[in-house]
């Protein structure tokens, strides 16, 4: 009884031991591989356990690749794993490019992976070109009139400017400049409309592709539009804003005109003010040169006289100003005299 036991507990043992083994060692990819003519070692494998790296993401895409007739190795690519990479995104891009006869090593395909682009997806465009569609883009013509433009650009990527090239987004900005550069150098909206294929052209002529990530193969425009008269609308708000600056200087003007006004009435009631003073100061004149002598009564009445002939001159002319200022000059002099 003892005996079985004891045999019992080894072999559980032994048989917990086969199932640490056996999970931890892929035995079951190890036979794939060794079917598909790729020979990796069982320490290998258990070197990629250690590293924590999935045996599974370095020997699937090794017998994929060795399938294909690429001269890979397990270091190579479990190196790019551990650095971040998408080993089977580039083990398919380098199937694709020898497929397609584009020369991509595996060191250009892991660095264009580790610069954060889809290395599959720049051989499929290379092979397969994309449209990118720009955004409206409005420009105006030397006449005034806007004319709104839409393109179509059909690029290809460039596997060798893939790292450090620019995107898209500079694609669409290149493309919008030369659009507005080509319809403003234009003498009138009309030889743009009549003439549509000058702006692709002449876009094209700029290199515009250069030190991006792409090569353009072509520039359409889809459709063109004609949009507001930007001249017109210019001219009506530059005289819109001379006027105001016209009524604000005319508002200057009588605001320092009224203020002079003002500033002339103020000095009128001043100099009354200082005549009926200087007037109030007469009478007291009067009654000390009577008292001193120096002033007699016959000469008193001739001054009242004088004032009555001078108030008696001032009537006549406010009631006949334009008959006074008729008369010759010496008429009026004797008319004085009388």
């Amino acid at each position: 009884m003892e005996a079985l036991i004891v045999t019992l507990f080894i072999a559980v043992v032994g048989l917990v031991l086969l199932v640490v083994i056996f999970s931890f060692i892929p035995l079951g990819l190890w036979i794939s591989a060794l079917a598909a003519g790729v020979r990796v070692s069982i320490m290998s494998l258990i070197g990629m356990r250690l590293r924590r790296v999935p045996p599974a993401r370095i020997l699937n895409p090794l017998i994929k690749a060795n399938k294909a007739g690429l001269d890979l190795s397990a270091d190579k690519l479990e190196a790019h794993y551990l650095a971040g990479g998408n080993v089977d995104s580039v083990v398919d891009a380098l199937i694709a490019a020898q497929r397609a006869e584009i020369e991509l090593s595996f060191e250009r395909a892991a660095a264009i992976d580790l610069a954060g682009r889809e290395v599959l997806k720049a051989v499929q465009m290379s092979v397969n070109p994309k449209v990118i569609e720009t955004p409206v883009v409005a420009a105006v013509a030397k006449d005034g009139i806007e004319v709104k433009a839409r393109a179509r650009v059909t690029v290809r990527a460039n596997i060798d400017r893939l790292v450090g090239g620019a995107g898209e987004d500079t694609i669409i900005a290149r493309v919008g400049e030369g659009i507005v550069t080509t319809v403003g150098s234009a003498a009138s909206h009309e030889a743009v409309l009549e003439n549509p294929d000058s702006i692709s052209a002449t876009v094209l002529q700029k290199g515009l592709d250069a030190g991006t990530a792409f090569e353009i193969l072509s520039i359409d425009i889809a459709d063109v539009d004609i949009g507001r008269n930007i001249g017109a609308e210019l001219q009506s708000d530059r005289a819109e804003a001379d006027k105001r600056i016209a009524q604000a200087k005319a508002e200057e003007r009588r605001a320092m005109a009224v203020a002079r006004e003002r500033e002339m009435k103020a000095r009128v009631e001043e100099m009354r003010a200082r005549v009926v003073e200087a007037e109030a100061e007469i009478p007291k004149a009067i009654a000390v040169a009577f008292r001193e002598g120096h002033l007699g009564v016959m000469d008193f009445y001739g001054l009242r006289n004088l004032q009555s002939d001078t108030e008696m001159r001032e009537s006549i002319s406010r009631m006949y100003p334009d008959e006074v200022e008729d008369l010759p000059r010496d008429t009026r002099d004797r008319s004085d005299d009388e």
